[in-house]
């Protein structure tokens, strides 16, 4: 080989291994949280939400084909479920105790380990269009409340009236939760469901880079100011090179055990394979401190995991092969179309 061969080689090896990257096949996973109590599902129920579990997979999908970041694949599908009054994020997100609707979001970029993160807002139509906001437009990762709120009008971010959060659903779960704490009673059931209800998304783009999002609006009858995983960064959402994680379960124990973190590190630190990884963290070593819930996590191989330990979890996603598919129950897989 002569000297100029030589030194043009590094440039060609460079030049190949950035087509093997663009020629990466796109990967995006969805959850709608894991509070699914089975009993209570109805046809029309599973109906409304894989429609807009297939919505959200749609948008995101759009982006990630068009040769969008990660970022956008997952800002795109946690918009929709934000809109759609049957999660319990944005539009259908649950009440507070006095009878509120406090919203808490964030986002992670595994290329730049960038984040952002808002909590406690009452008026932004989509968290996690603030969320993004925050870590593109701010210095800081986390905003909460009225300094959230302050932040959302400065950079232009769609506000609305606080009625529109409000669904008669949403409200009647709240009016069954004050009835039971009087009583002194609570059903497990109940108890399920007012801790599960979560949005969240990963992705993996063209490029071999991975995504991470969650937004809820926290857990039915909530007291002063609580705030649980979604919003922070390890617990709730995660993203690295390697390794991107959103979970939805009772938000205390993710917090406590750095759910979305945990997994990712097992990965990386143990070489575990992600299924592994993931279902020691979400149903060993939360269920062994008196948790539960759920998660969805995607490697840069575009390997993905979806472990819960509830009736259910809403999910949906889009694999390597290009296809569709959609479940709610352990046992049962919807669809997957071409």
């Amino acid at each position: 080989m002569n000297l100029l061969a030589r030194r043009c080689l590094p440039l060609v090896l460079l030049a190949a291994g950035a087509s093997v990257a663009a020629d990466t096949k796109p990967v995006l996973v969805i959850h709608g949280g894991a509070g699914v109590v089975r009993k209570e599902m109805t046809p029309e129920l599973e109906r409304d939400v894989e429609a807009a579990l297939r919505r959200a997979i749609a948008a995101g999908r759009s982006a990630l084909d068009a040769g969008k970041p990660a970022l956008d694949g997952v800002t795109a599908a946690i918009v929709v479920l934000e809109d759609d009054p049957n999660f319990n994020a944005a539009r259908g997100a649950v009440f507070t105790h006095e009878g509120r609707n406090e919203l808490d979001a964030s986002l992670m970029d595994g290329a730049t380990r960038r984040a952002g993160a808002i909590a406690g807002v009452h008026t932004v139509r989509n968290p996690i269009t603030l969320a993004r906001a925050v870590m593109e437009q701010s210095p800081h990762v986390m905003l909460v409340g009225d300094g959230a709120e302050a932040f959302a009008k400065s950079v232009g971010i769609a506000l609305v009236d606080p009625s529109y959060f409000r669904t008669e659903r949403r409200w009647q779960q709240l009016q069954k939760a004050l009835a039971e704490e009087k009583a002194g009673a609570a059903s497990s059931d109940f108890e399920t469901a007012r801790h599960f209800g979560t949005v969240g998304a990963v992705a993996l783009d063209r490029s071999g880079k991975l995504a991470a999002g969650t937004s809820t609006g926290g857990m039915t009858n909530k007291r002063w100011g609580r705030v649980g995983d979604s919003p922070i960064i390890g617990a709730g959402t995660w993203a690295d090179a390697h390794c991107a994680v959103s979970a939805t379960g009772w938000g205390e124990f993710y917090i406590r055990t750095a759910a979305a973190h945990s997994i990712c590190a097992r990965r990386a630190l143990l070489r575990e394979p992600l299924a592994k990884a993931a279902k020691a963290v979400i149903n060993d070593e939360i269920p062994q401190l008196g948790g539960d819930g759920g998660a969805i996590a995607l490697d840069r191989d575009g390997h993905i995991a979806m472990p819960f330990n509830t009736d259910g979890m809403f999910r949906a996603w889009l694999d390597r092969d290009g296809k569709t598919h959609v479940a709610i129950y352990a046992d049962e897989v919807l669809a997957a179309d071409p």
